[in-house]
């Protein structure tokens, strides 16, 4: 499940930071990789899901898990962990389009708080 508080906190960013050795430059980049490739992996995963492709909807949702990650969002890779497993057991099928629809309305506050994240760290360059 999707923690709401979360989504009124700035993202933790520890694990970006890290692994860029605290690089502002570095974190904005993979934060605007990040923005890009995300609409694409949920339209794959909203198809996958449609056409009832329970292989690819486990594919799709492992593919996206730790990008979630990087960005201090546990909460929505243990989501995605859900939906994937879900899946490729044949579990609990008929909730993963209500999971997706969840995610998919928190992308949106994800973006927000992605450039959130992007101005303070533009504001070290």
């Amino acid at each position: 499940m999707i923690d709401q508080n979360k989504n009124e906190q700035p993202l933790d960013l520890s694990y970006l930071r890290d692994m860029s050795g605290d690089s502002a430059e570095f974190m904005i980049e993979m934060l605007d990789a990040f923005q890009k490739q995300t609409p694409i992996y949920m339209e794959d995963l909203e198809n996958a899901i449609e056409a009832e492709n329970w292989k690819a909807t486990s594919e799709c949702a492992h593919k996206m898990k730790p990008t979630f990650y990087y960005v201090g969002r546990e909460d929505v890779r243990d989501h995605m962990q859900e939906i994937e497993r879900n899946a490729r057991e044949l579990k609990d099928i008929e909730n993963i389009p209500t999971a997706f629809a969840e995610a998919k309305n928190f992308v949106e506050i994800l973006y927000k708080q992605l450039d959130d994240s992007r101005e303070e760290l533009k504001k070290r360059l």
